[in-house]
C-alpha cells in the first residue's frame, strides 16, 4: 500500500510601496494569510525619488491531506486538479 501527502498549489501576490525596504518587507510578512508563506519579495526603484515598489509572492502551505492507493497510478488518480504530491511512502 502506498501513502502520499498532497496539498493545494495556490499563489497570491501583493505590491506595496515605501522608502524603507525593511519596513515594506515587514508589512508584506504581516499580510501573509494564515497557512501561506512569503516566498519572494522583488524590489524595484520608482523612476523619481527614493520610493521603492516591492512585489511579494505568497504560496499556500496548508491544507495537507493524506491519500492512499495500491500503486502510483491509484495515488495520482485521487489528486484533485491544482494539488501537488509532496511525498510518497510504502507500508506493508
Amino acid at each position: 500500500m502506498l501513502h502520499g501527502l498532497i496539498r493545494p498549489v495556490e499563489a497570491h501576490s501583493v505590491t506595496l510601496k515605501g522608502e524603507d525596504l525593511a519596513e515594506v518587507r515587514a508589512q508584506l510578512t504581516a499580510q501573509a494569510p494564515a497557512g501561506w508563506d512569503l516566498v519572494s519579495a522583488m524590489a524595484t526603484m520608482e523612476k523619481a525619488g527614493s520610493m521603492r515598489s516591492v512585489e511579494g509572492k505568497f504560496l499556500r502551505r496548508d491544507g495537507i491531506r493524506e491519500i492512499e492507493g495500491d500503486d502510483m497510478a491509484a495515488l495520482e488518480s485521487q489528486m484533485p486538479e491544482g494539488w501537488q504530491l509532496l511525498s510518497v511512502w510504502k507500508t506493508s
